[in-house]
């Protein structure tokens, strides 16, 4: 049986109680193997046998659920059209409840005489009951299916109100059931503006170039291969190789780094980055959904479904808190014969809040990141990241920057250090070796000038020879000099790779090269020891002399020559002793470690899929500075998140119980019921205002 994924628009979800309707209508069909709905991107992605469930179905059962499925662009626009009326009747009926709501709360406090009164049992009880239908018609669709929605219990609450005949109390409860629902559709725009403020920057046309003139077509007309043309001002609208042209781009939307990069003929370029100043003609190499902006869309969207632990117990304890509440207003309604009470418990404790407490503030921190060049997959990981207490590195590519530059020049044979070197350089001139093109940047670091070989010879697993001047020259390990001089031993004892420089039989120099480490990386690594990273340690496969030589200036553990395999067996060793481990590297030679570890980092996976993939979080950039930021701001995240929760459930409590000794009428009671909302939509966008990880610094909170 082969599966298929289909991705689909809903339109009508406004809070994550929403996406768990959905989800469990949609996975009740025969033949659907797996679902995801997605509140921030509002749409669910669904694994099924093509065979068994068609697309009409999945529609229908979204409708059955109180949903639409708009599968046109017409039907979309008229989903739209519709969802405008009804903000506008809504808006409507909340002036109207407001006028209803000085009154009833005038008469309860005495200003105002039975004005109420007035109109007539019937008529008020019609009014309310067609201000209601909306709402009614959902909870009734929620009873069929067995489940208990927020609304089930303002809809008795507003039932009760009814019986006792105030029906200007129910109107009231109606009134603020929308106001309750604005406030959820309110922060449910907030948590989807992260990803549409992502999607708003992709270019949506390019200028093609085809037989040597401009065409403006759609984004997905453009297919790799072809060749595009770029202005000052416009967002590049594809990855691509510069083929033509030299500009300085800003790449914030990838990397999050705010310095704009010079680029010319060969560089790597990205989809929705921006040409400052110049021009580029780009020949295409991923499209929409398969460019590296595409997947950073992508990934922000699933993000949701990887969803923390605590989330998860919030839900569970959600769906037990709505019975809970109908319990204990029968309870109420038994002790005290007050059924005004009872209607002000069921009223006062159907606000979303549990079930918003944790998904807003992971989807804000997540947004707020991809913004600035940091994918995080999910929630799960953020929570993952806060109690990580063991940081495991790998060395070329992350800790240190990848490539080898030199280090030392020894003399011998009374020839200048410059001399060698020019020497070196012009024999290496043609090799595309890594070592080589150290010599040669030490070269044109010194401003010295090079002279063309007149001949030139590569020797495999040796060096190379070439004629410099008239002179035999020769660049290359010990092998090629017949083993290693006195003179090397320390540098090798450093851990340090070595070229030996000979012209004709004498060996005149020494020049040895090392990895380099970053800059940023000894204030970062004491940023991370101050955060509570108990224990930090190298995983390199190098040898020990070139582990030391880095990690001893660093007071940083090392384990040496290790293969892949060994690195995810010391991952596995620390998780089987209880800590909590984050790996970190280059995504690509070290993807099984990263994946075996509780957060695998990857970092400067601009240009690779692969390592986007890989990891649950990716730093865009190669930027040390971001991996403090990354731990705070999880720590945080989770500040905010039992915040978060501990005052939804403080206050529910409160509200309850006030309720439930007659001391709180329905009417403050509907009033009462919205604040956590606000609550936790004001206190979770304090992480969209400070989730600062740019490179400014490190070491602020």
């Amino acid at each position: 049986m082969s599966l298929s994924i289909v991705e689909m628009p809903i339109q009508g979800m406004d809070c994550h109680e929403c996406t768990l309707h959905v989800q469990r209508a949609i996975a009740a069909l025969d033949g659907v193997r797996a679902v995801d709905v997605f509140l921030s991107s509002q749409k669910a992605r669904v694994a099924l046998d093509p065979e068994r469930v068609s697309l009409e179905r999945l529609r229908a059962a979204v409708q059955q659920a109180g949903y639409s499925v708009p599968l046109t662009d017409s039907e979309h626009r008229q989903g739209q059209a519709s969802a405008f009326t009804r903000r506008i009747l809504m808006l409507f009926g909340i002036v109207i409840g407001l006028v209803l709501f000085i009154v009833v709360i005038g008469e309860w406090l005495g200003f105002f005489e039975r004005l109420t009164a007035l109109v007539p049992y019937p008529i008020g009880t019609m009014g309310v009951l067609l201000a209601a239908a909306p709402i009614l018609r959902n909870v009734l669709r929620a009873a069929w299916q067995r489940q208990i929605t927020a609304h089930t219990l303002m809809s008795l609450g507003m039932a009760a109100a009814l019986i006792v005949g105030e029906w200007a109390t129910a109107g009231v409860v109606v009134f603020l059931m929308y106001v309750g629902t604005a406030i959820e559709r309110m922060t449910a725009e907030r948590t989807r503006r992260a990803v549409k403020d992502l999607t708003a920057l992709a270019p949506q046309t390019a200028r093609l170039w085809r037989a040597g003139a401009e065409q403006v077509v759609p984004i997905g007309a453009v297919q790799v291969g072809d060749e595009v043309i770029v202005r000052p001002g416009e967002a590049i609208p594809t990855d691509g190789v510069v083929c033509d042209g030299h500009a300085t781009v800003n790449q914030a939307t990838i990397t999050g780094e705010s310095l704009p990069v010079e680029v010319s003929i060969g560089a790597q370029v990205y989809a929705a980055t921006l040409i400052e100043q110049g021009y580029l003609r780009v020949r295409v190499t991923a499209v929409g959904e398969e460019s590296t902006f595409g997947r950073i869309i992508r990934l922000v969207e699933e993000a949701e479904a990887h969803r923390a632990d605590i989330q998860r117990i919030a839900d569970r304890f959600a769906s037990y808190y709505l019975p809970f509440v109908l319990g204990i207003a029968a309870l109420t309604l038994l002790l005290s014969r007050n059924a005004l009470a009872a209607a002000a418990v069921l009223v006062v404790a159907c606000s979303c809040s549990f079930a918003l407490a944790t998904p807003i503030a992971m989807l804000a921190s997540i947004g707020a990141s991809a913004k600035r060049g940091v994918l995080i997959k999910g929630g799960k990981y953020i929570e993952a990241l806060a109690r990580a207490d063991v940081l495991l590195i790998d060395k070329t590519g992350t800790l240190t920057l990848g490539k080898p530059c030199l280090t030392d020049v020894i003399a011998l044979a009374d020839v200048p250090e410059a001399e060698i070197l020019r020497l070196a350089a012009a024999a290496e001139r043609y090799s595309e070796h890594p070592l080589a093109a150290a010599v040669r940047a030490a070269a044109a670091a010194r401003a010295l000038e090079v002279p063309e070989p007149k001949t030139f010879e590569a020797i495999a697993g040796m060096g190379v020879r070439a004629t410099v001047e008239g002179q035999p020259i020769a660049v290359g390990n010990a092998r090629l000099v017949g083993g290693m001089l006195p003179q090397a031993s320390a540098l090798a004892e450093q851990g340090k790779a070595l070229l030996y420089v000979a012209r004709g039989d004498q060996v005149i120099g020494i020049l040895a090269a090392a990895d380099t480490l970053r800059p940023e990386v000894p204030a970062a690594l004491a940023a991370l020891r101050q955060l509570g990273v108990r224990h930090i340690e190298l995983l390199t496969g190098d040898n020990a002399q070139a582990a030391q030589a880095l990690c001893g200036p660093l007071g940083l553990p090392f384990r040496a020559n290790l293969l892949p395999e060994d690195k995810i067996r010391i991952v596995r060793e620390y998780q089987a002793k209880g800590h909590t481990v984050v790996m970190i590297g280059d995504g690509v030679n070290d993807a099984p470690a990263l994946a075996q570890a509780d957060v695998g980092i990857a970092m400067g996976a601009a240009g690779s899929p692969i390592a986007i993939e890989a990891a649950q979080v990716t730093l865009m950039s190669e930027n040390w500075r971001m991996l403090p930021q990354i731990f705070r701001l999880a720590r945080r995240t989770m500040r905010v998140v039992h915040l978060n929760i501990g005052f939804t459930a403080i206050y529910n409590l409160i509200g309850l119980t006030l309720a439930a000794l007659g001391l709180l009428p329905p009417v403050l009671a509907a009033a009462a019921q919205s604040i956590p909302d606000i609550g936790i939509v004001g206190n979770s966008a304090r992480l969209l205002r400070a989730t600062d990880l740019s490179a400014r610094g490190i070491h602020g909170d």
